[in-house]
């Protein structure tokens, strides 16, 4: 098998999206029952992050170890890539050490860079342009309230960030309908916008947010200033302030409509205490599956992944689950 890697969605077929979504509620089901495993025992996670991060760093280093592998972190201090060490030296060394790599920084052709020079899997855990295992989580998420992720209407309220165009490419894959509401000049890239299009995705963008909300199934924001925007935070403030996701704006979309965030939440801003507390917030949902999507990315990346071994899978642990139900971990 050829190496893979996750730096988007744009080179995964909807069948291997499907496939590592069916395999992240599998995970969760056995992690939940306390049944072990192993499936990547022995092998080695290497973690290069350039931004902080507490749902990224946790959900990879737990989820590795609870698939029978070590994770080794790696901070900013310690590597200063850029200035110590390059992208290409930082892949083609940690390539001879571990079995996966997962890269959290801010230049998208940072990670490609490194992709390119790994000999091993490289996984993107947030670019300034993407963060695809969020998305999967929050589709996983949105699989799990609502039954299935076709004919949905999400709904973005806020910057046209690399949450959105993560969004867009995810609903290439599936046809599911994605509209982003925000501000003027503060539209998401126009090139991953018109490619998701052309590849079959129902988008809209607009600066009406009574437009976005309108039958939406979903109601989802970020923060107004992402990681490296802090110098233009005040003007971000300024430009928002209509975009906020408060009571009345839920009350917008339909009356079963689900809140999501991918946190962290800066309650007060994008959205308020109210609704991040209410019943229909499932942002703890969202930030616990991140766990369960990344290691069947991890599985899926280093052992191969269609529907028939996912089959297998399921049928191998029905065959071991009397012996394991009693392994508490």
């Amino acid at each position: 098998m050829s190496k893979r890697d996750l730096l988007s969605f744009n080179d995964l077929s909807r069948r291997e999206f499907e496939d590592i979504l069916a395999l992240a509620r599998e995970l969760k089901q056995k992690q939940k029952q306390g049944v072990a495993h192993p499936i990547l025992a022995g092998q080695g996670l290497g973690m290069l992050f350039e931004k902080p991060s507490l749902r990224t760093r946790v959900t990879f280093e737990a989820g590795m170890v609870q698939l029978g592998g070590y994770a080794v972190f790696l901070s900013p201090s310690e590597v200063q890539m850029g200035v110590r060490e390059t992208p290409v030296d930082c892949a083609r060394s940690l390539s001879r050490w571990v079995d996966l790599i997962v890269v959290r920084t801010f230049a998208q052709a940072t990670l490609e860079e490194m992709a390119r020079f790994a000999s091993v899997p490289v996984i993107n855990a947030l670019t300034d342009l993407y963060h695809p295992c969020q998305v999967l989580a929050d589709c996983m998420t949105l699989q799990e309230h609502k039954g299935n992720l076709q004919r949905l209407k999400v709904a973005f309220i806020g910057d046209g960030n690399n949450m959105v165009h993560s969004w867009m490419e995810a609903a290439a894959k599936i046809p599911f309908s994605f509209v982003v509401a925000c501000p003027k000049g503060y539209e998401p890239n126009k090139e991953i916008e018109a490619r998701a299009k052309k590849n079959g995705a129902h988008i809209t963008v607009t600066h009406s947010v009574k437009e976005a909300l309108r039958g939406a199934d979903a109601v989802y924001t970020d923060v107004w200033t992402s990681m490296g925007q802090e110098w233009d935070a005040a003007a971000r403030l300024k430009a928002f302030q209509s975009y906020q996701v408060n009571g009345r704006a839920v009350a917008m979309a339909k009356k079963d409509a689900v809140v999501m965030h991918c946190l962290p939440a800066h309650r007060g801003q994008e959205i308020t205490d109210e609704v991040m507390e209410s019943p229909q917030c499932v942002a703890f949902d969202q930030a616990e599956n991140r766990l369960h999507v990344q290691k069947a990315v991890m599985v899926w990346l280093l052992k191969g992944l269609d529907s028939s071994k996912v089959q297998r899978f399921k049928d191998s642990k029905k065959e071991t689950g009397s012996r394991d139900s009693n392994s508490k971990r």
